[in-house]
């Protein structure tokens, strides 16, 4: 995240005064500083446009472009990973139009942006796996797009829904099994049996579904439960083919 607002309040302290964004964006005409906005846009000058948008909103809250701007806005604060402003702007667009003939999109950029919020810059960079950090995003994201796909079937943001979705899933068990293996180390058998099950019942044809039995085998070892054990290599047996 550029962290936007945050940056220009650090500035204002090496200076007298701080402009606000009514003051950086001129006082034209809406129609005009309309068409700015949609050429920032355009563009992917996504600071800009989120000013001038921002300005339009504030000015012209019942104007002529009111619910486009607003729609622009949750576009631009994705882009610029402003994803707390796109959040909230999201609830009050659904909130006063609630039958909007662009619900689906709507919804669609709520997915994203609950998804996104699961994005760590420097996880990307460094490629480390953090599959033990707090999911809650992940599951707003998955119940975003399972609502799409099931209240707009025809949507063209359907089928990519549907796909994030198996992402999504992968990335939960994900976080499942990282707890299962915390129990593991921790030697709490039964409490990452237990997940280990679970994991399969929610998730069965994922990775982690698989990579969950050789956990189980483990954890029943350490029980002596030679049943439980045969039955859980079987499965990997199984699993392997």
């Amino acid at each position: 995240m550029r962290y936007r607002h945050l940056a220009a309040a650090l500035s204002c302290a090496l200076i007298f005064g701080c402009s606000s964004t009514e003051d950086v964006v001129p006082d034209i005409p809406p129609a005009e500083l309309y068409v700015e906005a949609q050429k920032s846009l355009r563009e992917g000058n996504w600071v800009t446009a989120v000013d001038q948008l921002e300005a339009l909103d504030s000015r012209y809250p019942f104007g002529p472009y009111s619910e486009q701007v607003q729609l622009d806005l949750i576009y631009a604060y994705y882009k610029n990973d402003e994803l707390a402003l796109g959040l909230a702007t999201i609830e009050r667009f659904t909130r006063l139009n609630p039958t909007h003939s662009k619900s689906d999109w709507v919804l669609y950029m709520r997915g994203l942006s609950h998804m996104a919020q699961d994005r760590n810059f420097l996880h990307d960079v460094f490629n480390i796996d953090r599959s033990d950090r707090d999911p809650e995003p992940v599951k707003k994201a998955f119940a975003d797009f399972k609502r799409l796909v099931q209240r707009y079937p025809d949507s063209a943001y359907a089928e990519d829904a549907a796909l994030r979705m198996v992402s999504l899933k992968n990335r939960l068990a994900r976080y499942d099994l990282a707890t299962a293996d915390f129990y593991l180390r921790r030697e709490a058998w039964i409490a990452a049996i237990n997940r280990c099950q679970e994991i399969q019942k929610t998730y069965p044809n994922t990775v982690a579904a698989k990579e969950s039995l050789d956990i189980q085998l483990k954890a029943y070892k350490e029980l002596g439960l030679e049943d439980a054990i045969a039955r859980t290599e079987k499965l990997i047996e199984i699993n392997q083919l």
